[in-house]
């Protein structure tokens, strides 16, 4: 009789664990293994323990924790195949695209030597978007910018940059370097123009229309150059805050499929490039408001052009901050003859302009007459007209890329289209 019970309670213990065990499997395949499958976009996700551990032996339990673990495992490395594929497959296609797009846009410059009709400038700025946006992916697959640029000062790189956003009206730039001539090497001339880009059209993308974003190039002895994006915009929260700055620090594996729906490459993008080139990106709190990035080019892909390098006449004036007398402050002071500059070695090891001898004080000359000037002819207005046209393409063919068109007659239907894929 008392064997009879035994087997019975016996008999009652199998079955519960068995029951429990079952229950177990079914959480795992209903609940586990999905929840640790979402965990993996999702870190914050929840994944499910043993819902009755005192129920299950040992062994059964580390067979179903490793079931799970074999499932992350599983579902990561076939998420990083379809992704691989996915890079070479856009990889291919960026490439056609972008040459396509370049194409146009040398059949544009064409046409607007050709012929003087505002809507042919429009054109090409929606090329130049459209080029952006076919290069910044290419760059988030892992693909070279492709285009190739000799070394081109810094202030024309940021101007090539502005030139490529829509919005580019509300970009101001003021220019604090202590050399003008300042210039970046050639191999990553191109690379910090699409990471200002994108920079500046997040920042134009999360800021109201009639607030500009103010863009601050400085120069720092031998830590290099710094380019400074602020803009009066939404700001960012803590999670949003975070995720930013861990794809501006350029992490090792950026999966596409973690970039959302539609995708928001331009932080990744700018993270892809910090790493290929050793930039460094940091993004906080705006005192304007909304948030600021420093983008920062170390001081060995910097140079100097030579004193016969013509600078673009677009380029935005130095700012002095102790100006000379007589001279107004945030001139450009391009000095000629005697008052040529002299190269003088900082510690950062690259040269700045001094002054020989102080300006000699102009002798003062009787009062010109006032006199009406006389009505341009037809032939003086077309040759400034081609003076004009002739500084436009010697911007161009520094920064390698068309300037935008006037604010004028820019169609702000554009402005709406370029903002939806832009973000952070």
């Amino acid at each position: 009789m008392a064997h009879a019970e035994l087997s019975e309670r016996q008999a009652k213990t199998a079955e519960a664990r068995t029951a429990a065990l079952v229950d177990e499997i079914r959480q795992l395949a209903r609940k586990r293994i999905p929840a640790a499958a979402l965990s993996l976009s999702h870190p914050s996700a929840p994944v499910p323990g043993l819902r009755e551990a005192t129920e299950v032996d040992g062994d059964a339990a580390r067979l179903l924790t490793e079931a799970v673990q074999a499932t992350r495992t599983a579902v990561l490395e076939e998420r990083r195949r379809v992704d691989a594929a996915a890079r070479a497959a856009m990889r291919g296609t960026s490439a056609k695209i972008q040459s396509l797009l370049n194409q146009s846009q040398r059949l544009l410059h064409e046409l607007q030597h050709e012929y003087d009709d505002p809507r042919i400038l429009q054109l090409d700025f929606r090329n130049e978007l459209a080029l952006r946006r076919t290069q910044a992916t290419a760059v988030l697959c892992d693909a070279w910018p492709g285009l190739a640029r000799q070394n081109s000062p810094l202030v024309e790189i940021v101007l090539g940059a502005q030139s490529r956003v829509a919005g580019y009206e509300r970009v101001k730039v003021s220019n604090h370097l202590r050399d003008e001539r300042l210039a970046l090497a050639a191999r990553a001339a191109e690379p910090l123009a699409i990471a200002l880009a994108e920079l500046l059209a997040n920042a134009t993308a999360y800021s109201h229309p009639d607030t500009d974003v103010q863009v601050t190039v400085q120069q720092s002895g031998g830590r290099g150059a710094f380019l400074v994006v602020d803009d009066a915009g939404i700001g960012m929260d803590d999670d949003a805050l975070d995720r930013a700055r861990a794809l501006l620090a350029g992490p090792s594996e950026v999966l596409l499929t973690e970039l959302g729906d539609p995708p928001q490459t331009g932080f990744a993008v700018v993270g892809r490039l910090v790493v290929q080139y050793g930039f460094h990106c940091h993004i906080e709190a705006s005192p304007f408001g909304g948030m600021r990035t420093i983008l920062r080019v170390p001081a060995h892909l910097l140079t100097v052009m030579e004193d016969d390098h013509t600078l673009s006449v677009l380029a935005p004036a130095p700012v002095s901050a102790h100006p000379e007398p007589g001279r107004p402050a945030g001139g450009r002071g391009r000095e000629t003859g005697q008052d040529a500059p002299e190269a003088a070695a900082e510690p950062s090891g690259l040269p700045t302009r001094r002054r020989r001898s102080p300006r000699p004080a102009p002798a003062a000359a009787p009062a010109a007459p006032v006199s009406v000037p006389a009505p341009r002819t037809p032939e003086q207005a077309e040759s400034s007209w081609a003076a004009l046209q002739q500084g436009t393409q010697i911007g161009r063919s520094v920064t390698g890329r068309a300037p935008a068109p006037d604010e004028d007659g820019h169609d702000h239907l554009g402005d709406q289209d370029d903002q939806g894929d832009d973000e952070k």
